[in-house]
């Protein structure tokens, strides 16, 4: 069994399911819905694939035990817990958002209270109520004891039924209060606004999710998100997608567009305000992500325990050939400084 310590890796993107939300959600008329708008992203083909994958992940998602036999088997001695994006239910009204939200808070810390030497949690906010979304946060760190929240690339507003980008004014008041609180913010995306066009071939997920993530993450940098809240500490799952290798063409939109220069700085300055985890597959694209935004902001992840995920995060790592100090970096240094830890392994040495 690997020991946790300060030295010992940490995985920052990990899942579980936690079935008292689904049986929340399921009870309500609108789920129907949901699971319709599922259906028409993935296509036929897809959709049945994943539900045969999701069958025979399980118990991985599931059991604590499982979780913690795979995480020795990759040498990986902390795991940072999220549920999985399909449980967002972006689509939830109030109040059922708010419950939901507040089951998945209570549900992650459950989960990681069974091994709280290996497992910390994140827990979610309805970004659809923005409203709600502070309170909701609290919850999760305050009252849950979780490192913060894991939120999708967007939401619909129940009434009016128009995207909620996170350069939303109303989503201020969420951001202002993850500053407070150093939590972390995991972005994770879940379902592509191309619909329909990308439902063949899995193209919903290997193409839609790198594409959520570069529109998110321009709505944070072009809408002055990173501007008005710079200590606010967001993590880009998927090594962020399209956007941090590819930012030289933004940068000469804000340079040459009067209505691109509504950040303070050139895009491609703002890699450093965010964090991006590994999971990236290759070496050659993991080699360019540390490039582009540095080792100090990238951080190990696998994407437990889904077929997109990897069994070998710090195989995949150590093949990028990076120095000794970046890959410690990734692997440890940055998950701690991020407070991404057991709080024993944190406090070892005196340090608190």
């Amino acid at each position: 069994m690997v020991t946790p310590s300060r030295t010992s890796p940490t995985d920052v993107h990990a899942h579980v399911w936690l079935p008292e939300v689904h049986s929340l959600a399921e009870s309500h008329p609108g789920f129907a819905g949901f699971m319709d708008v599922e259906r028409l992203r993935s296509g036929p083909e897809s959709t049945a694939a994943s539900e045969r994958a999701f069958a025979e992940r399980w118990p991985r998602l599931t059991d604590a035990g499982e979780r913690l036999a795979a995480m020795d088997a990759a040498g990986i001695g902390t795991q940072v817990v999220s549920v999985v994006p399909t449980q967002y239910h972006t689509w939830a009204p109030a109040p059922l958002a708010e419950d939901l939200a507040r089951a998945t808070n209570q549900g992650v810390a459950e989960h990681c209270a069974s091994e709280p030497a290996r497992l910390v949690g994140l827990g979610t906010v309805p970004l659809q109520h923005p409203d709600l979304a502070p309170r909701c946060l609290e919850h999760a760190v305050l009252e849950c004891g979780l490192r913060g929240v894991q939120i999708p690339s967007h939401a619909l507003d129940p009434h009016t039924q128009a995207t909620i980008e996170l350069s939303d004014p109303r989503l201020d008041a969420l951001w202002q209060r993850a500053e407070e609180l150093d939590a972390v913010v995991f972005l994770h995306p879940w379902g592509c606004t191309l619909d329909e066009r990308l439902d063949r071939w899995y193209l919903s997920n290997s193409v839609g999710q790198p594409v959520e993530h570069a529109v998110a993450l321009s709505h944070l940098i072009f809408g002055g998100v990173l501007d008005r809240f710079p200590r606010l500490r967001l993590v880009a799952a998927h090594g962020g997608g399209y956007l941090p290798t590819v930012l030289g063409r933004a940068d000469h939109a804000w340079l040459h567009r009067p209505e691109a220069r509504s950040c303070m700085l050139r895009p491609s300055e703002y890699l450093q305000r965010l964090y991006f985890d590994s999971l990236v597959y290759d070496s050659r694209t993991l080699r360019s992500l540390v490039d582009a935004a540095g080792a100090d902001r990238v951080l190990l992840g696998s994407d437990y325990p889904f077929d997109m995920g990897v069994d070998d995060p710090l195989d995949r790592l150590g093949s990028a050939g990076l120095s000794p100090r970046d890959t410690a970096r990734i692997t440890t240094a940055n998950a701690a400084r991020l407070g991404l830890v057991p709080r024993s392994a944190a406090t070892q040495g005196g340090r608190r």
